[in-house]
């Protein structure tokens, strides 16, 4: 088997260590990191059909962006670009459903080059194998894509290739040993099992070395080190072929004996070396990112430099001692003049926190010192213990502290010994005078939660309910505290199913009680007792508020109008809720709270105010109908009579909101809890503020297009608007679900909502509110094709508007009127009309629907052979809707450019226009898709005949 050669020519493509593009040698610029990202993966799985949604979970993770689809799309064709300077077609990027696919030769890539040496080193002799493997190993040139480190594909990717690289230099390392090169060996087998100290065959091959070399004495110690460390940070022995190797140094010289053991007893009796630590707890899953950040601060330690010092903090329940404690466990050995622990109670509820001076006490005894020989004051009592510790190296673990009053008179003063903190607190003092690196620890991520329930409850009874297992993982919030009583609760009844105790924590009001047991120390309910009892009487009522938010998040104006205070008060208020992380914030001035904290607050605000919650969320709901109101304005003008302009003056967030740009960022925002809020007033029984609300998202609407929200909100908004008998409400609902429904697809659906909202527009006797309904029935005939219906309403409505004088609403009848004559072949007529209507909503500057209009333009300008006149309209509308951010708006400009780019026979940019329209179209759900995804497929027949310019 002949091993792949880097290529002479042509591209070469390396993985291993940070990303490079070469091409005849030269390096090759790639751009942002979304790109390479993109690139490393289709490299990895080259040769083989990459989905767009695995390459889009790839590339974001968690939370793609609405257009991921377009921005993939546009970065596939920068690297298309990329490779059409491959003279022989090698690689090539290719469009194959349901992605792509990237040909490509193996030697062109360095893993496959790597692979393919490893697997030809098998088939040689020690002294050709060892070469191979090196020359393997050369490849390397660093951390397997180290400029990607953040990314989901480094995580997915670079362990297996480091892996790789490490059984590759095993192999090398035999086949020297093989060789008799042991002397050459001993010094890099001793770095390299230094630093993979649990890799037990690195282990094993140094110790052999070190025997060959005549090092028999190094060679055990090696065995002793490692067989320490793995007892102590995994609680198991070595591995069998390593032990028979130790076994048979004994058995070639089994007079010898350790003299490093015998000196560290020695050492012993006459030092204590305090070994404090508890035990490490049962179960103990995932942590990577906090282990690895304690181990980063353990790295950085230098000689001469303040104590290091780290605060553990989180939420009560989030395991912040079993993460202290599990990681004092694992780097135990890094401190050979012992481990100190002290429980601070910070929050216990039946004992006091622990003085400080207690503390020292108990560690000065534990450190050799006399009952009678500790100082009665507590400035002498912590000089005697920094003395006592100067020069050692100890890790001292305090555990629930207080605050940093509570911790300063028990940090060491050396730079030798760490002090490792956990606290519901984040100690912010210990931070500002201390130098306290503070590592914050959230709840668990579902994989490790459902880990955590199955090694704590009854093994393997998950894995036969996976959907409730993951279920049962979210009603616990991720909190290890709750994870494990649940998990408990199972072990006590092993008959019991896990969707049974699913259905139980599924009750909100019994998800507490659900997760009591009997012990009365170990109980969700309690940790958090402790917590909030600590707090002064504002806070306390601010938390059992906050509790009542309809959404996950929350900032403090909306806090402020649940309070009934100012915006600076509500702000500080949540500042303490944070430090006493009963309250989240994940993003600047934006807060969230646990779902079991939620729960525990609602419970408490029931408790402590009978007449339920309505006040407060009527407070609420107010404020965001003050301000979305002001912000919709800036979207778009309004349809309706809805105004709370005079209140603008009591909400102070309106002030911020002075253009279009702010106006959709508040939206953005604000839009998972203006749904949940919706949501929360009808179940409330405040329908007279519901439909007002539903009704001011409208102009947002239109912009992003949400479809199921705006079902689902307009639906809410219909039945609070009926159950208030209010006409106006009725047929602004009706008519929002019309307009939903029609442009996503459903015409039929969207006639019956607009026929009874002109029904009830008619039976107001309001002219305004029958020809709005008039031009809402026009344009769903229009989609159906009963276009001489459609010409009676919008010709209706059109002479309403102008008996009424309103020229706004009147560019919406004239647009629906140019689309009937459009059809029935009045193309002049038609431009004439959607002239009308751009001139108009130009001057008021409602931006989306001039986007639509502008498109309509280019397309009738096109059906009459004005394909250049066309071009323009378009490009326009493309600006105009990625200035007022509606997507649908810019697709629908890309498919009439394209339409454009065919009719001239510039086929290349007619594919790459209709490409971005079909991804907008299938992103949003929109069935304009259909139409663009057959015009692709029908790209190679010639263009239809061009129009008589006129």
């Amino acid at each position: 088997m002949m091993a792949r050669q880097a290529p002479g020519a042509g591209f070469e493509f390396r993985l291993l260590g940070p990303l490079e593009v070469r091409l005849d040698g030269g390096a090759r610029p790639l751009g942002s990191s979304r790109v390479r990202a993109l690139l490393a993966c289709l490299l990895l799985e080259s040769n083989q059909v990459v989905s767009m949604d695995r390459l889009i979970d790839t590339l974001w993770d968690r939370e793609p962006p609405a257009t991921a689809r377009t921005i993939v799309h546009g970065d596939i064709s920068g690297l298309r670009k990329l490779f059409a300077a491959a003279r022989d077609g090698d690689p090539e990027l290719i469009t194959r459903p349901p992605g792509y696919e990237l040909r490509i030769s193996g030697e062109r890539i360095d893993v496959r080059r790597a692979q393919a040496l490893i697997a030809r080193a098998r088939e040689l002799d020690a002294e050709q194998r060892s070469a191979v493997l090196a020359e393997a190993l050369e490849l390397w040139r660093g951390p397997v894509l180290a400029d990607l480190e953040t990314t989901r594909l480094h995580r997915m990717h670079a362990p297996a290739l480091e892996e790789m690289r490490l059984l590759t230099l095993e192999e090398r390392v035999a086949a020297d040993l093989e060789l008799g090169r042991h002397h050459h060996l001993v010094l890099e087998l001793s770095a390299l099992a230094d630093r993979y100290p649990l890799r037990e065959r690195l282990t094993g091959q140094l110790m052999l070395a070190h025997y060959r070399a005549g090092h028999r004495a190094e060679a055990q110690a090696r065995y002793h080190a490692l067989r320490h460390r793995l007892s102590g940070e995994l609680g198991i022995d070595p591995g069998p072929e390593l032990r028979d190797l130790y076994e048979r140094l004994l058995r070639d010289d089994d007079a010898l004996l350790n003299p490093q053991q015998r000196q560290d007893a020695a050492i012993g009796m006459r030092r204590p070396v305090p070994a404090e630590l508890p035990p490490a707890p049962a179960g103990f899953v995932g942590r990577r990112r906090e282990l690895a950040a304690l181990d980063r601060m353990l790295a950085e330690r230098e000689r001469g430099s303040a104590n290091l010092l780290a605060v553990v903090t989180g939420t009560a329940g989030v395991g912040k001692s079993a993460l202290a404690v599990t990681w004092a466990h694992r780097v135990a050995a890094e401190f050979p003049d012992g481990q100190l622990y002290a429980s601070l109670r910070g929050f216990e509820s039946e004992r006091a926190p622990l003085a400080p001076g207690e503390a020292l006490t108990s560690m000065l005894k534990t450190l050799g010192v006399a009952a009678d020989a500790i100082p009665p004051d507590l400035d002498d009592r912590t000089a005697l213990y920094r003395s006592l510790l100067a020069d050692r190296r100890v890790l001292v673990l305090l555990d629930d502290a207080r605050d940093s009053e509570q911790v300063r008179p028990l940090l060491p003063g050396s730079s030798e010994s760490v002090v490792l903190v956990t606290s519901r607190r984040r100690l912010d003092g210990l931070v500002v005078r201390s130098g306290a690196r503070v590592l914050p620890v959230e709840t668990l991520s579902t994989d490790s939660a459902i880990a955590l329930l199955d090694r704590s409850g009854v093994p393997g009874k998950l894995a036969r309910e996976p959907g409730a297992a993951a279920e049962l993982a979210r009603l616990c919030g991720g909190l290890p505290l709750a994870l494990r009583i649940a998990a408990a609760r199972l072990a006590a009844t092993p008959a019991r199913e896990v969707s049974d105790l699913v259905a139980e924590l599924t009750d909100e009001d019994n998800r507490l009680h659900a997760l009591d047991i009997d012990d009365a120390d170990t109980s969700v309910r309690r940790a958090f007792d402790i917590s909030y009892r600590s707090l002064p009487p504002v806070h306390a009522d601010a938390f059992r508020l906050v509790g009542l938010v309809p959404g996950l998040t929350f900032t403090a104006h909306a806090v402020a109008a649940l309070c009934a205070t100012d915006v600076p008060s509500a702000h500080r208020r949540l500042r303490a809720l944070a430090l006493a992380h009963l309250v989240t914030e994940p993003e600047p001035d934006r807060f969230g709270m646990h779902d079991l904290l939620r729960v525990y607050s609602r419970e408490l605000f029931a408790e402590r105010a009978p007449e339920g919650r309505t006040e407060p969320l009527r407070r609420l709901l107010h404020h965001y109908l003050v301000v979305a109101d002001h912000a919709r304005r800036f979207l778009r003008p309004a349809r309706d009579e809805l105004d709370y302009t005079a209140e603008r003056g009591s909400v102070p967030l309106c002030a911020s909101i002075t253009g279009r740009a702010e106006a959709l960022e508040w939206f953005d925002a604000e839009w998972p809890n203006l749904v949940a809020a919706i949501r929360a007033a009808g179940a409330e029984g405040l329908h007279d503020l519901v439909w007002p609300l539903v009704r001011l998202q409208f102009n947002y609407l239109m912009v992003r297009c949400p479809w199921e929200d705006w079902i689902r909100i307009y639906s809410e908004g219909l039945a609070s608007a009926r159950a208030v008998s209010d006409p106006v409400g009725n047929l602004l609902m009706m008519a929002g679900l019309g307009v939903v429904y029609s442009r996503s697809g459903e015409p039929e659906v969207a006639l019956a909502h607009y026929a009874e909202s002109h029904r009830v527009a008619v039976s107001t006797g309001d002219p305004s509110w029958q020809a709005l309904s008039q031009v809402n029935m026009g344009a769903v005939l229009i989609r159906l094709e009963r276009f001489d219906e459609a010409r009676v309403h919008c010709e209706d409505a059109l002479r309403l508007y102008r008996s009424l004088g309103d020229s706004y609403f009147e560019a919406g009848a004239l647009n629906n009127l140019a689309q009937v004559e459009q059809v029935s072949g009045k193309l002049d007529a038609a431009l004439a009309h959607l002239r009308e209507a751009e001139a108009i909503y130009r001057e008021v500057d409602d931006l989306e629907t001039l986007a639509m209009v502008l498109n309509n333009c280019g397309e009738v300008s096109i059906e009459l052979g004005r394909t250049e006149q066309g071009e323009r309209y378009h490009h326009e509308a493309l600006d105009v809707a990625l200035r007022c951010g509606s997507a649908t708006r810019q697709a629908a400009a890309h498919r009439g450019l394209g339409n454009a780019a065919r009719l001239r026979g510039d086929l290349a940019v007619a594919r790459t226009r209709w490409e971005t329209a079909l991804a907008i179209f299938e992103t949003s759900g929109l069935p304009d898709a259909t139409e663009v995804r057959a015009r692709l497929d029908e790209l190679t027949d010639p263009p239809p005949p061009r129009a008589h310019s006129v």
